[in-house]
């Protein structure tokens, strides 16, 4: 049976309070919808955040990480993949992932975003930076869901899988 992967990516150091609230609800109900969890899987922000949330809910978490570095992990990562390719792997994160959920804005995330829209991706915003929105928004005005919180990209996933073929088989 075919898995969905859903790709979180968000800042590690820079992640906001909200941010990190927001990515530990998302791994959540990511892992109570049976889809696995893919991060950046280092041990900060909204990369660990995301990570623990999705254990709490006994979810599978996939962590595509930076360097050959096993100290910047999160506890949370199941499988960790280390590329030593730096900010290269941005690109794996997101061809791995059938949908990507951008929480928060970083330099990083806005790299993961625009290699997503290259890939034809569908990518959810979901941050307080008005002016990515708007951005990302008008660069792909079809691939891009903004949306206020998690529970409406949780929402906006369903519906992306639902009319697409990324159906379970």
């Amino acid at each position: 049976m075919r898995q969905i992967i859903i790709g979180v990516m968000g800042p590690g150091e820079k992640a906001t309070e909200t941010d990190v609230t927001n990515a530990y609800k998302l791994g959540e109900l990511i892992a109570q919808q049976g889809w696995i969890l893919l991060t950046g899987g280092r041990n900060s922000g909204v990369m660990d955040a995301v990570n623990k949330g999705a254990k709490s809910a006994n979810g599978l978490t996939i962590g595509i990480l930076p360097s050959e570095n096993q100290i910047d992990i999160s506890e949370a990562v199941d499988i960790a993949i280390f590329t030593d390719m730096g900010n290269a792997r941005n690109n794996i994160n997101v061809l791995s992932s059938d949908v990507v959920i951008a929480c928060g804005m970083g330099t990083g995330t806005a790299s993961e975003v625009a290699l997503a829209l290259k890939a034809n991706k569908q990518v959810i915003l979901l941050n307080d930076d008005d002016e990515s929105k708007i951005f990302f928004k008008k660069l792909s005005p079809i691939n891009i869901h903004v949306v206020e919180s998690v529970s409406e990209a949780i929402a906006t996933v369903q519906k992306i899988l639902n009319s697409s073929s990324l159906q379970p088989y």
